[in-house]
């Protein structure tokens, strides 16, 4: 298995969103990036959503630490 495949934990119709997320991610040590981020803004809503993805091998602690953070 390939810990450094990337795969999608989720996606905003708002790079502010993203880009937040992607920084409570940084902050806990966990390398994370926005695909699609200048399309998603040139698009209209729902088109061509900003996507934000992390190594396959952190998907769950990343998606944990997402969750707690929504949940404040």
């Amino acid at each position: 298995m390939d810990n450094n495949k990337l795969v999608v934990i989720r996606e905003y119709d708002s790079i502010n969103d993203a880009e937040w997320d992607k920084s409570i991610l940084e902050g806990e040590g966990i390398y994370a990036m926005i695909r699609n981020e200048i399309m998603s803004a040139i698009y209209p809503t729902g088109i061509m959503p900003a996507q934000l993805v992390v190594q396959s091998k952190d998907k769950s602690k990343a998606e944990e630490i997402l969750e707690a953070y929504a949940s404040e």
